[in-house]
């Protein structure tokens, strides 16, 4: 960033709730416990306030921490570090069992709850947990994937009970949290994120905020505390899924330690989340652009009540401009706001929020003071600013590793904490990062990575298959949209989409398949040549 924002100076001076300082080359928070669970403790404070709805259920902050209390000693966690593995769905119980984990010592490793049988299998079966917290549908897949060890099912959630004396606490280092990502290869891995990467992350949030806050104070010549004193309790619906760093982060630790309500919806549905937003005087809606699409020409808007939004984000992929004009058209009231991270930095590590997102809307947002980032050529020198090469990071954000996978954390977290995000960019002078391709053969699909080489990986199974290539096309809604081309004989499309929906999750599908009568094109090093086929698709697919 080109000089520092004197708000943010302001907000992080020594004596100031986030004062930083320095140790071993990275910024942190002086006032960060090093346990997670301490941070979480501090939100007891909000006592009978509202903290989750679900439909019919609303549970305050008292009801949370009380049934937290009383599952965690059925988790069986003697050793701090021990796993425990959440698989369900957006719910209450997610929520609490997350908490329990924490407060127990153990290590919750969020499961992707949309994946196949084998698919959750493989994930839970990876980091051996001493237990597993299930809905009674993902239990029920966990068991057709063949697993064998201890589930929980939600039902069987204990209501009453003492959570027990804590266990000592945690050095920042210690593992806080496992989060699934997919990678290049196509195989499941679980990234870790320490307490102080998580802790990081989650407070970074809200100084974000907090300069938000204090932006609007000045242009409106009034103190950030007077703005404070007059607003309502803030509100979030709850759209991403919590296994993502975006749900369990920015819709879940960040509001729960600022006293927010969260409303969780069990399924995406337009007409619903406007209902919701009216009824529960919704202030914060962050979706990807297909959910913002959804809202804007698939619900009644003339018949929404949308006056308490005060922020709307996207995330996942680009927010493209006419659908930014069309949500400031529709919500002028409300502060539009952009930002860039993944599961491996624990969030964002650039964001843009209000006229300085407005004022260059084509970025991801400005990088985080928080971090270092620094843009690679192939060589792994450092380019100038305006240079388009990959972006890299350093800061206490950044995970530690991949569980389990030495190899694959040495491919991209080098020893002295530079994390290879594999996609390319530039920043500007001023600060802002802009994203220009992103990494190798992924495809963002309604906000969903699907990555080519899982999904080819299914279709090189089958037997009627010689050849295959997937890759993205652009889609109005979507984003993108997953399309495979093949070289096969004896299989249609729809067996095709089917079997991949039957060994992956149903989204990782392709929407469309192609045949091709002669061999896949290559190029100069040998590989399927995807630049060659996307052009193409038209032809390939029938539709030219």
């Amino acid at each position: 960033m080109s000089g520092v924002d004197p708000i943010f100076a302001k907000l992080t001076a020594p004596g100031e709730p986030f004062a930083l300082t320095e140790r071993d080359g990275l910024r942190l928070f002086s006032n960060m416990p090093p346990d997670l669970n301490m941070l979480i403790e501090s939100a007891r404070r909000h006592g009978d306030k509202t903290f989750i709805v679900e439909g019919d259920k609303r549970l305050s902050f008292d009801d949370v921490f009380r049934l937290r209390d009383a599952l965690v000693p059925h988790l069986g966690i003697t050793t701090r570090g021990e796993r425990v593995a959440i698989c369900m769905r957006n719910c209450s119980e997610w929520v609490i069992g997350f908490l329990a984990s924490i407060r127990a010592g153990g290590v919750p490793a969020l499961v992707n709850s949309r994946g196949a049988p084998a698919e959750l299998a493989a994930a839970v079966e990876d980091v051996s947990p001493t237990i597993v917290l299930a809905d009674a549908e993902r239990a029920a897949l966990l068991r057709e994937g063949g697993y064998q060890g201890h589930i929980l099912e939600t039902k069987d959630f204990p209501t009453e009970g003492e959570a027990g004396p804590p266990p000592s606490p945690a050095q920042p280092e210690d593992p806080a949290a496992i989060l699934f990502t997919s990678g290049t290869t196509g195989r499941v891995k679980g990234a870790i994120l320490t307490h102080r990467s998580l802790m990081t992350g989650v407070m970074g949030m809200q100084l974000s905020g907090m300069m938000v806050l204090h932006g609007m104070a000045q242009k409106m010549g009034i103190t950030p505390e007077t703005i404070i004193a007059n607003m309502p309790q803030g509100a979030v619906l709850v759209v991403f899924p919590l296994f993502h760093i975006s749900g369990m982060g920015a819709a879940f630790l960040s509001p729960m330690l600022a006293g927010s309500k969260i409303v969780i919806m069990r399924r995406w549905d337009p007409q619903e989340a406007l209902r919701l937003i009216a009824e529960e005087r919704i202030t914060q809606f962050t979706g990807v652009p297909t959910m913002l699409w959804d809202v804007l020409h698939g619900a009644k808007l003339d018949e929404a009540d949308l006056s308490s939004l005060r922020n709307i984000s996207s995330g996942g992929q680009a927010l493209p401009v006419n659908l930014l004009d069309a949500i400031r058209a529709a919500c002028p009231q409300a502060m539009m706001g952009t930002g860039y991270g993944m599961t491996e930095t624990s969030g964002m590590v650039a964001m843009a929020n209000g006229e300085d997102f407005i004022r260059n809307r084509a970025s991801a947002g400005r990088v985080l003071p928080l971090v270092d980032m620094r843009i690679e050529g192939p060589d792994g020198a450092e380019l100038p600013r305006g240079e388009a090469g990959e972006i890299v990071v350093r800061g206490a954000l950044v995970m530690s590793g991949y569980w389990n996978r030495p190899e694959d954390t040495a491919a991209v977290l080098s020893a002295d904490g530079w994390l290879r995000t594999g996609d390319v960019g530039y920043i500007d002078p001023e600060g802002y990062i802009f994203i220009v391709d992103r990494k190798k053969d992924m495809v963002i699909s309604g906000g969903e990575n699907i990555y080519c080489a899982e999904v080819e990986r299914v279709l090189g199974e089958m037997p009627e298959i010689t050849e295959c290539a997937t890759f993205g096309i652009p889609d109005e809604r979507l984003g993108e949209l997953l399309v495979a081309v093949v070289v096969a004989s004896g299989i249609d499309e729809a067996t095709i989409i089917h079997n991949v929906a039957e060994h992956l999750a149903r989204y990782k599908a392709p929407a469309r398949v192609a045949f091709s009568k002669t061999p896949l094109p290559r190029n100069a090093v040998g590989k399927i040549d995807k630049v060659y086929l996307r052009a193409h698709w038209p032809e390939l697919i029938g539709d030219a």
